[in-house]
């Protein structure tokens, strides 16, 4: 077998070996793994030297599973590349690969000494762990799913030839899942929960924040309100690579998260979460906005960057007010009110309407209220971490054209805002209070899967076997 047949898929799995009757709640933990690195080189080292890297990742995460478990955790999510880590080539991520078995086939991994596929076992729960797959042997697992989409720089691994669609039945709900990038994606993210009804996504990941709107807690937390699912992410811990984020978020609010790029240590996070969450209320998401006529800005509106996309802005000048901007067939509708307009702070009102083609292509259509990093509006769109100015009430719509629309609140610090705003039925993203923080970022975050250049083939979904 040559070297790229081997090296098909990164694979994730699940571990099971619960019993019990159906319960109407449920404890969930993510681990946010500071992860082991290996010594930078991308020629192969042996086998041995991998799993000495490798079992130090798993002592760490033995720990947290073990603790997770005496907590009571039902389920525990561990990150992407959480057992050896990133930085490699198709040769040199070949000793760390390990043989990842079909679930249809009925095996019981612990009988085995292998150390990872006891942990489940040993710890009475179910595991979700991430590990290179290079070939299908005979084990018998609950759910086996092989990234769809590869983000920049994930060369050694290829993409599954037919996507995915993988999920499994427990006494607390029916799960999916999904990895890092496939998050922007249609396949499979959106077809679990649409087509699929899916309660609960767990998520691995290795996720690198990129502010104001693709933070970790930031966007995942706005994936699981807008889509009406629990969402269980599990970030890799490397603040030099400004991976943190990770958290367990319920369709209403978040649960619990983290967020830390001061400390090199690992964080586990437990929260007990609605087995089936309530159907959330169908919103129509330019119902609002549509009603609302576009006034003529002349030339105040001006250009500004935000992730290599070209925004069209429109600076807030009042300590209150009622502001309009459009972009292509896209317009933002804001009122606000703040408690105090600083004369150090900068805030404008933002709308893209395009096609994102930096690390994937995938059409966005976004409104966003965001704070400039200075008073000069060039740099209205880059990163900014601390704020000062509160807002006593929000209010944020616009003309979708999609019914994926991801609303998003950040605070200053890179907090979120749990039960401190709402989305109407009539598409509306409002407080429901003063705020408890300066804002960052209020936006709603669409995505027009149908005009992404090169959509997911939607017909050529592989629907991975139910064993339980």
């Amino acid at each position: 077998m040559t070297m790229s047949q081997l090296l098909d898929y990164a694979a994730i799995f699940f571990l099971c070996v619960l019993t019990a009757s159906s319960l109407d709640t449920f404890t969930a933990a993510v681990y946010e793994h500071a992860v082991i690195l290996p010594n930078a080189t991308l020629i192969p080292v042996s086998h041995e030297e991998a799993l000495l890297l490798m079992n130090q990742n798993l002592d760490l995460l033995e720990k947290a599973i073990a603790s997770a478990s005496k907590q009571g955790a039902h389920i525990i999510v561990t990150p992407e590349d959480g057992i050896y880590g990133f930085n490699f080539n198709r040769e040199s991520i070949y000793p760390y690969l390990e043989d990842i078995p079909d679930p249809q086939v009925n095996w019981i991994p612990c009988n085995n000494p292998d150390r990872l596929s006891c942990l489940a076992k040993e710890n009475s729960s179910y595991v979700v762990a991430n590990i290179g797959d290079k070939e299908a042997m005979q084990w018998k697992l609950v759910a086996r799913y092989h990234k769809q989409n590869l983000f920049l720089g994930e060369d050694q691994f290829n993409a599954p030839k037919e996507a995915e669609v993988v999920t499994f039945n427990t006494t607390f709900g029916k799960f999916g899942i999904f990895t890092c990038f496939d998050i922007l994606f249609h396949d499979p993210a959106v077809t679990l929960v649409k087509d699929f009804h899916v309660d609960t996504i767990l998520f691995p990941t290795a996720w690198m924040n990129v502010l104001p709107h693709l933070s970790a807690i930031e966007f995942h937390s706005a994936w699981a309100m807008g889509m009406g699912v629990n969402f269980l992410a599990s970030n890799l811990h490397y603040p030099s690579k400004k991976m943190t984020g990770s958290g367990i978020y319920a369709p209403d609010s978040p649960r619990a998260f983290h967020y830390d790029m001061k400390t090199e240590k690992g964080k586990l996070l437990l929260s007990q979460l609605a087995s089936h969450p309530h159907p959330t209320a169908v919103v129509n998401w330019t119902s609002y906005a549509s009603g609302i006529e576009a006034p003529s800005m002349g030339n105040q509106e001006f250009k500004g960057i935000i992730f290599f996309d070209e925004f069209t802005f429109l600076e807030l000048k009042g300590v209150t007010g009622n502001y309009t901007v459009c972009q292509k067939d896209l317009c933002c509708h804001l009122s606000y009110k703040m408690s105090e307009k600083r004369s150090d702070e900068v805030y404008v009102l933002g709308a893209f309407d395009g096609l994102h083609t930096v690390e994937g292509s995938y059409y966005l259509q976004i409104c966003t209220l965001l704070k400039c990093k200075t008073m000069d509006l060039h740099t209205c769109g880059d990163s900014v971490e601390t704020a000062s100015t509160r807002f006593e009430m929000f209010s944020l719509s616009g003309t979708f054209e999609t019914q994926y629309v991801f609303p998003e609140v950040l605070l200053s610090g890179i907090q979120l805002a749990p039960g401190e705003f709402q989305v109407s039925s009539d598409g509306r993203l409002c407080s429901q209070k003063p705020l408890s923080g300066p804002i960052l970022t209020v936006t709603l975050f669409g995505r027009l899967y149908e005009k992404d250049s090169a959509p997911n083939a939607f017909s050529d979904l592989r629907v991975g076997p139910n064993p339980m």
